[in-house]
């Protein structure tokens, strides 16, 4: 015999609690209903009536012919209570009761031995195979697995493609900027940039002496010729007859010129270096492979002996030295220049 569900009209055991396919509670019950209490009035609506009570009043004595007695004065009575209210000639009608039926009890449902299949998580019942929830509980007998959890990478790729999604012409424009800028300062500071490894790479590494293959002066003093500024020896001079006189020195390739060492006067000696007159500015003018020019002014201190310069200019071909600023150029002395010297990184 099989029950029918109200709610799916799937067919369900006669002792089954719930409903196999939708869970639903098939309404047992111990105690049969009451039966429902007909609610048509009376035929006479009209109470019966009610006797009136007695009149308290004692009944009427007969005259007596005694005479009458004193009687002894007795103490003040007290008043009469007073009367409760007279009770209404009839009674008013009264509405019937409504039954009310008595709330179901559920009743355990006994298990078969014989049944056989999934036990329930919740309560341990078995069920049929066929069966979606208990038969005693109605928990579900298959809920859904949960999915496996992601892998962290998989995880942040997700994040970052959100990221992605909003806010890209944003980005963009922001990134567009960036760029823009980083070339501009590129341009920019890139000779300051370029001048400030080139000096990094000069003070690290080590600088050898390079000799002109050419050297020229715009004047010179007979018996002192330009070719005695480079030839080694500080005990011969280069004379100038004046400020204003130059010497041009050509190399024969190009060169990063590191350092000028410059020996000023006519000899390292103190008593032949106060023989002649000297320059205490030279005026460095250095051409390159390109044509350009740099112009350095070196500031010498007046005393004999070798004085070092640091220049760092690259691609030199042609370097021009203007004496100025004479010193002890008296009567007939001329400008004396010992030695110049050039160093290039190795």
């Amino acid at each position: 015999m099989t029950r029918e569900c109200p709610a799916c009209g799937a067919a369900n055991g006669p002792t089954d609690g719930f409903c196999g396919n939708c869970g639903s509670y098939l309404g047992w019950s111990d105690t049969p209903a009451a039966p429902a209490a007909d609610p048509s009035p009376p035929a006479d609506p009209s109470p019966p009536a009610v006797p009136r009570p007695p009149d308290p009043s004692p009944p009427a004595e007969p005259p007596s012919t005694e005479p009458p007695r004193a009687e002894p004065q007795r103490a003040a009575a007290p008043p009469p209570p007073s009367p409760s209210p007279p009770l209404p000639d009839s009674p008013q009608p009264v509405r019937p009761a409504k039954a009310v039926a008595p709330r179901p009890v559920v009743r355990p449902v006994p298990v078969d031995d014989d049944t056989a299949g999934t036990p329930c998580p919740s309560c341990g019942t078995p069920n049929p195979p066929d069966r979606r929830f208990c038969r005693r509980c109605a928990t579900p007998l298959a809920p859904g697995t949960a999915p496996p959890p992601l892998p962290w990478w998989r995880t942040i790729r997700r994040r970052r493609r959100t990221r992605a999604g909003s806010g890209r012409a944003t980005r963009f424009l922001v990134v567009l900027a960036v760029v823009l800028a980083l070339c501009a300062g590129g341009l920019l500071l890139l000779p300051a940039g370029r001048n400030l490894v080139e000096d990094t790479r000069d003070k690290l590494g080590k600088s050898k002496q390079v000799t002109p293959v050419r050297v020229e002066a715009s004047a010179e003093v007979p018996g002192r010729p330009a070719g005695n500024a480079t030839d080694g020896l500080s005990n011969r001079y280069w004379g100038a007859p004046g400020p204003g006189a130059s010497i041009t020195c050509t190399f024969a390739e190009p060169f990063r010129l590191v350092a000028v060492i410059v020996t000023n006067g006519a000899s390292t000696s103190p008593e032949d270096y106060a023989g002649e007159g000297r320059a205490l500015r030279i005026d460095l003018e250095v051409t390159d492979s390109n044509g350009r020019k740099s112009v350095k002014k070196l500031t010498l201190i007046d005393k004999p002996g070798p004085q070092t310069f640091d220049t760092g200019i690259s691609d030199v071909t042609t370097v021009r030295l203007t004496l100025e600023a004479p010193a002890g150029l008296d009567g007939d002395r001329h400008l004396a220049l010992a030695e110049l010297e050039f160093f290039r990184r190795s």
